[in-house]
């Protein structure tokens, strides 16, 4: 009965123990999910924003960007990549809305022409000979110049895409470029046109392409310098690249203009270029065959003075 009553008071005093550790341990628990509760909330408020902002950005607002001012560390570095690609995705579709409204501004004035033609024959072309002949030869200028554009117009979809194939074969560029300066002779009787090819160079690309790309310059040159002027076509090697060099003395590009002359429906003179027939498509054309194989532009040009294209291509 002695050892009774110690035994007791020792279970009574764990008791009395455990009550005090829990009074304490449970408003401990709250205390701390309270706090955590409001600080969690704290720490994910910058992800809400996030997820708010993103859900508000469409195709008809792409101008909006997530906060970094409350971010930090992982946070900011994930809003900073977010909005790096939110920047080249307006930028693709900003090219890609101007490319559009170009390419219906180009479309319009042709099929404009075709549908005048066509009514000047419905109400007097029956009758007067003169003005069908007329009509006719303008609605086929103009649906000339229509195919050409689409068909620019597809080869930059295709290279945009990375849909356009290259067929590259080692070819004779110095060929390719007598080739050239023969045939520009018989198509062009208006001009002076001479050149020279010093060194056999070969390269390894798409001959097709690349006399594409060469003749785009031709022809620009043949359509700015006036008649009786000079166009001159070289072919050299330079160590291990094979150099064509296309000259005039035609009328030039001034300093404002020869940054821009490869951008996509960029018309230096627009009155010069409509009449005659360019799209504002070749030059942009050509510089993509040339970057694809790997070559260079360079362009030196002055008013009234001429332009000089110098295409560099690796052997």
């Amino acid at each position: 009965m002695q050892l009774s009553k110690p035994l007791w008071e020792g279970k009574l005093f764990l008791v009395i123990l455990t009550c005090i550790v829990l009074a304490g341990f449970v408003p401990a628990v709250l205390f701390t999910v309270v706090i955590g509760s409001r600080i969690l909330r704290k720490m994910l408020k910058p992800i809400d924003n996030m997820i708010g902002t993103a859900k508000a950005i469409s195709a008809a607002d792409l101008n909006t960007r997530l906060s970094v001012v409350d971010s930090h560390d992982e946070l900011k570095d994930l809003a900073e990549t977010f909005n790096d690609m939110l920047d080249r995705i307006q930028a693709s579709y900003e090219q890609q809305d101007r490319f559009v409204s170009d390419a219906s501004h180009e479309l319009r004035t042709p099929i404009a022409v075709i549908q005048g033609y066509a009514n000047l024959l419905q109400r007097w072309g029956k009758e007067d000979k003169a003005v069908l002949d007329e009509s006719v030869s303008a609605i086929k200028n103009e649906a000339e110049n229509m195919k050409d554009l689409v068909e620019r117009l597809l080869f930059l979809a295709r290279a945009d895409k990375n849909t356009q194939k290259i067929e590259k074969t080692l070819f004779s560029l110095s060929e390719l470029v007598n080739e050239l300066m023969k045939e520009t002779k018989l198509i062009d009787t208006e001009h002076t046109v001479k050149g020279e090819v010093t060194g056999i160079v070969s390269i390894n690309g798409d001959r097709k392409l690349i006399k594409q790309a060469l003749r785009v310059f031709l022809d620009n040159s043949i359509r700015y310098t006036p008649a009786g002027g000079t166009i001159k076509i070289e072919g050299r090697v330079k160590g291990n690249t094979g150099v064509v060099e296309i000259e005039d003395n035609g009328i030039g590009i001034s300093s404002e203009d020869l940054p821009h002359i490869f951008d996509r429906f960029y018309k230096c003179d627009k009155s010069r270029t409509r009449e005659g027939g360019s799209t504002g498509l070749g030059l942009s054309i050509a510089k993509w065959i040339i970057e694809r194989h790997g070559g260079s532009i360079a362009v030196e040009s002055a008013l009234n003075k001429g332009t000089k294209v110098i295409i560099t291509l690796p052997v």
